[in-house]
């Protein structure tokens, strides 16, 4: 296997989830994972994460046999990291049961020697001293992503101010987006985080899409509408893999290659949800989303008529 042009360093996980209609134990979760599942569709991607000797070597095949790399997959002694989450009957918001790092608790990220020149880089949701000892390992990336929450807002203030001067963009939500900057503007929002050193914000709005605020250049994306969500989990997580994985295969990152890759990643998350865990990421192929993001483009085309 050739070396990844894109890497995620993150999690990998198991997760209990509970909904309306149904409700498992240990499903294949993590930032990393669904990232990564989207991400592979459209780019050669690399996964930095650890699991416990736990891990089923079965969810290990599943990842390899889509084609990701798992060089940088470390194996330590101990369990797995679990999440536990309820969603509210119209699966918009969701309570956290339980979080158990486990053997994420003491997670360490190294890069394999083959990941360190990649050009594509997103760090998901880590503590981010973390995602600066990763950024210390990179020898020439071209475009770095990160994303972050509130957790680390509050907590780690000063390492995110550390860490936005050497990205590119930063996923965010827009509560976490007010919260970092203090301000109650998207727009405004945006400015404060390009004049803190990062030149794109990628804001997501859940169910109402996202808004990508680059320079001058606003993109307001939508969702692709569904009627048949069944797990919105992993889904902020699968847009990124899908925007990242799309300038990675594009090697460009232009407003035209941001507002296309944008909608690869509202596609990616539509797939994401239809189905209980990452399991219809697991058997997307790119002929599939290349049409889902034909109909995208034609539902959202709008005349440009002048009044």
């Amino acid at each position: 296997m050739s070396a990844p042009n894109l890497v995620v360093v993150g999690s990998v996980a198991y997760d209990s989830i509970e909904t309306n209609a149904r409700a498992e134990k240990d499903v294949l979760g993590g930032s990393a994972t669904y990232f990564s599942l989207a991400s592979q569709v459209l780019a050669p991607t690399g996964v930095v994460a650890v699991v416990g000797n736990d891990f089923k070597p079965e969810h290990k095949h599943l990842l390899a046999h889509r084609g990701i790399d798992l060089a940088g997959l470390v194996t330590e002694a101990g369990e797995t990291f679990r999440w536990g989450g309820k969603y509210d009957d119209e699966l918009k918001d969701r309570e956290t049961l339980f979080t158990l790092l486990n053997v994420f608790a003491d997670f360490s990220p190294k890069l394999p020697e083959s990941y360190k020149s990649a050009p594509y880089i997103f760090l998901a949701n880590i503590d981010p001293d973390l995602q600066l000892d990763v950024l210390k390992q990179c020898t020439a990336p071209k475009f770095v992503a990160l994303d972050t929450m509130n957790f680390w807002i509050q907590g780690k203030p000063d390492s995110l101010l550390q860490l936005l001067p050497r990205i590119d963009a930063i996923f965010i939500n827009d509560t976490e987006a007010f919260e970092l900057t203090g301000q109650r503007n998207l727009l405004l929002a945006a400015r404060w985080i390009h004049q803190h050193g990062t030149p794109i914000a990628v804001i997501k709005k859940g169910e109402h899409g996202a808004v990508i605020i680059a320079k001058d250049d606003v993109m307001v994306v939508p969702a692709f509408l569904l009627t048949d969500v069944a797990d919105p989990t992993g889904a902020g997580d699968s847009f990124a893999g899908g925007m990242v994985g799309a300038l990675a295969r594009l090697d460009d990152t232009s407003p035209d290659s941001l507002r296309t890759a944008a909608a690869v990643g509202t596609i990616a998350a539509s797939f994401c949800v239809q189905e209980f865990g990452p399991g219809r990421l697991a058997n997307l192929d790119l002929a599939t989303m290349q049409t889902r993001l034909r109909e995208f483009w034609s539902r959202i085309r709008i005349p440009g008529t002048v009044l």
